[in-house]
């Protein structure tokens, strides 16, 4: 199957964000809907995506050596490496470790709002958050309210800022 550009640009994405969902795809893509999204990997994309257990879309290793570029989480000798926003790098920064209690959303915002000197909308931090859940390098406890906190080590994981559109 031959990719237009757009097709193989598309396809780049998907590898580089994956895991991810139709909403990621749709900001990116500036589609109007999630249905588009799916409607464009069913017939563009088919052969190089796949859904998880979790109905998250990734890429076939297929697909990451057409197109050459890094997948969003990658396993190597005890490190996990994953490229994420820069909001989601400072979250996953000031988020508590395995070990410590985990934070709700707006503890970690008062803890961004400390540590850089940022102020992002609570529902940007909860997105950060569950992106980094999905990357699957934080994890979620539910209390009164969902809490987080990072599944590894800080030093288990390297998060790298991906360059923002």
């Amino acid at each position: 199957m031959t990719l237009s550009e757009e097709a193989r640009a598309r396809l780049a994405d998907v590898v580089e964000l994956q895991p991810t969902k139709n909403s990621e795809l749709q900001e990116r893509w500036g589609l109007e809907s999630g249905s588009e999204v799916h409607g464009y990997l069913e017939e563009e994309l088919s052969e190089y995506y796949y859904r998880d257990e979790n109905s998250l879309i990734r890429a076939t290793p297929e697909a990451a050596e057409l197109v050459d570029v890094e997948p969003g989480v990658e396993g190597g000798d005890g490190e996990t490496v994953i490229r994420v926003s820069g909001l989601e790098r400072q979250a996953f920064e000031v988020l508590a470790g395995p070990e410590e209690r985990s934070q709700s959303v707006v503890s970690v915002l008062h803890d961004l709002r400390e540590a850089y000197d940022v102020d992002p909308a609570a529902e940007e931090v909860r997105s950060a958050l569950q992106s980094l859940k999905r990357k699957g390098v934080v994890e979620v406890e539910y209390r009164s309210v969902p809490t987080f906190r990072r599944a590894a080590a800080r030093d288990d994981v390297r998060v790298e800022a991906r360059e923002e559109d």
